[in-house]
């Protein structure tokens, strides 16, 4: 595995250290006036989602990995663990539902996914960016509320609330972004 120096981090690199595999979320480069510059690097844990931070100085090595992104459909369901298939090989494999948090919701039947893999290992979900929902109930526009900011409350046939503009009514199609969960446009 490749070693990189310690100021070659980058938000999004995936990094073996401290025993684990981290996701850099966040990177500070700092050049303090007396010794020598450093990142200061906000770590997820990709297997338990812990948080961590940590100093990296330019000749410190760290290792990156690499994960392997497959597109999978997803099946259902069961359990607490969510079942996927290969579209080529028809392998199935289970992740624990927990690793979508508040996202689940949006994972439709069907839907094809992104699974991030270490080697055999399924260690993370990404949905697509935008999911297509339609609105069960918000409330009715009130005359004169034509701000293009006053956003008013709606839920999903998914169960979830999210802001939406007065025009949208009940029984409408929508496309909501998943990763900032909220209202994208009208389908």
């Amino acid at each position: 595995m490749p070693k990189i120096n310690g100021n070659e981090i980058k938000p999004g690199f995936i990094l073996e250290h401290d025993g684990g595999l981290w996701a850099a979320v966040k990177v500070n480069h700092v050049k303090p006036g007396k010794g020598g510059a450093f990142a200061q690097v906000e770590l997820k844990n990709l297997r338990d989602g812990r948080k961590l931070n940590e100093r990296f100085r330019s000749e410190d090595k760290v290792e990156r990995t690499e994960l392997e992104n497959k597109d999978q459909q997803f099946l259902y369901e069961s359990d607490g663990r969510l079942i996927f298939m290969d579209a080529e090989s028809f392998e199935q494999v289970e992740i624990d539902a927990e690793l979508l948090g508040e996202r689940r919701p949006f994972l439709q039947d069907g839907m094809v996914a992104t699974v991030n893999y270490f080697g055999d290992e399924p260690l993370n979900v990404t949905l697509p960016a935008k999911v297509r929902c339609r609105v069960v109930e918000t409330e009715p526009v009130v005359k004169g509320q034509t701000a293009a900011n006053s956003y008013k409350p709606a839920i999903l046939d998914n169960g979830m609330r999210i802001m939406v503009p007065p025009f949208i009514g009940p029984d409408e199609e929508i496309l909501v972004h998943t990763e900032f969960m909220e209202y994208s446009e009208r389908v």
